[in-house]
């Protein structure tokens, strides 16, 4: 069994998670992320073994869109990926239920994410997790996503 940690990420290591994923390719994602981790709105753990980067999962304590936040009452997973070698062996469960036992430490009651429609894996995980109340069924330039919540009490 490899050890792993959860680790805050700290904004001077951001660039570090070009390992995981390819934020060349997503500029403008890339730039939102880490001005919202800098001013303190995201706070984002890393999966890591080894000293590499391979997986991450934020929490967004205000966003634009009112289903994903509410002030002290709500709170947004955003943003949980894996490095694509390294999907299906446990490790997004293991993020997802990190993230969710924080926000409870914070006292949150819900939180919420957003899935593409077509992402059955992802779907799977956040169902299994408890992410099982259906807010509303979107479509952006992305595609078809579903807004999800789980209550945390």
């Amino acid at each position: 069994m490899t050890t792993y940690q959860m680790k805050k990420l700290k904004p001077e290591e951001y660039n570090k998670c070009s390992n995981i994923w390819n934020m060349e390719e997503k500029p403008k994602m890339k730039k939102l992320f880490y001005d919202e981790l800098v001013s303190g709105n995201r706070i984002t753990f890393i999966y890591v073994v080894n000293n590499e980067f391979l997986g991450e999962g934020s929490l967004v304590y205000s966003n634009d869109d009112p289903d994903y936040t509410i002030p002290n009452k709500r709170i947004y997973l955003s943003r949980m990926i894996v490095k694509e070698e390294y999907r299906n062996r446990g490790i997004g469960g293991i993020i997802v239920d990190y993230l969710i036992d924080y926000a409870k430490q914070l006292r949150y009651e819900e939180i919420t994410l957003g899935v593409d429609a077509d992402n059955i894996n992802a779907r799977h995980l956040y169902e299994k997790k408890g992410f099982t109340i259906v807010l509303d069924i979107c479509e952006d330039e992305h595609g078809e996503y579903v807004k999800l919540l789980k209550k945390l009490q």
